[in-house]
């Protein structure tokens, strides 16, 4: 089985450089590892002449592009893609075992990995407070968790490609692609099974660098679950859940914010998103004119 790493990235070449060096660390080692970047800047500092067989490409800025250009690059040649955020560090044997799931299971087409910690809804996470926590051996019990899902988280999303020859990412969905992971898997899930597993294990640092503004976030959340609505690639419950979710915290918080989120920017862009849907003109690319 042949396994590639893609790493989608842009303003973030320092954690970048840190991060795939990780790979080498797993003790199944990746057969190719693609970083797709906007601009050559992305990538500096990243070793190219090393041990890893990394390569790099340019492609327009966003997430969707970029994988998508990723997954041209790439043109098949490989068993299973990893898309890895370039804030994600793997657990060591992450590699290992996703080639023993997806050998074992050939109604598998897609995978992903329980987080041993998210720093998405905290100040964040270091890198080195992830290298220690994918280091600590894990008891027998932590490793026995698994469930089947509709769609992935797409921080470290495995796909086994043969089922996905003819799917791309979404990329009406722009710049950050907000649920551009469950757009995806979740039409990936209508070849197969998609597994959560504990099996797998990585950190997600949640690095604040580099993302969508707090009034685009804030009009995604509204924008992006009402297109793939219409779509048809995201379970019903949870566009509502996470619209009303996000809606109802961006309200409570915006007068006592967290120092790492911009409350009202994304209360901004919710109204925004609002006042669009009742006009009939919602639609995600609308947060490039914001």
């Amino acid at each position: 089985m042949k396994i590639a790493v893609v790493v989608a990235t842009t303003g973030r070449a320092e954690l970048l450089a840190l991060t795939v060096a990780r790979f080498a660390r797993q003790t199944r080692l990746p057969d190719r590892i693609v970083v797709a970047a906007v601009t050559e800047s992305d990538t500096a500092g990243l070793a190219l002449d090393g041990p890893l067989p990394v390569e790099t490409i340019l492609a327009p800025r966003g997430l969707p592009r970029q994988r998508n250009a990723a997954l041209r690059h790439l043109s098949g040649g490989v068993d299973v893609v990893v898309f890895f955020d370039d804030d994600f560090v793997p657990a060591n044997d992450y590699l290992a075992v996703l080639e023993d799931e997806f050998s074992r299971r050939p109604d598998l087409v897609g995978a992903t990995a329980v987080l041993l910690a998210d720093g998405i809804k905290t100040p964040g996470i270091s890198f080195e407070a992830a290298v220690a926590l994918v280091e600590q051996p894990r008891p027998a019990a932590a490793l026995t968790g698994e469930r089947l899902l509709p769609a992935l988280y797409g921080c470290n999303l495995s796909v086994r490609l043969a089922a996905a020859a003819d799917l791309w990412f979404d990329e009406a969905l722009p710049l950050y692609g907000w649920q551009e992971d469950v757009d995806y898997s979740y039409q990936l899930g209508r070849k197969g099974k998609l597994l959560y597993t504990s099996r797998l294990a990585g950190v997600h640092l949640g690095a604040k660098g580099g993302r969508t503004s707090g009034k685009r976030l804030g009009y995604s959340q509204i924008a992006n679950p009402v297109y793939l609505l219409r779509k048809k690639t995201i379970p019903p419950r949870l566009a509502l859940r996470l619209m009303a979710r996000n809606l109802a915290a961006n309200c409570a918080r915006s007068l006592w914010p967290e120092p790492y989120v911009d409350r009202f920017g994304r209360l901004r862009g919710n109204a925004s998103a609002l006042v669009d849907l009742a006009l009939g003109r919602i639609h995600p690319e609308r947060i490039l004119r914001l």
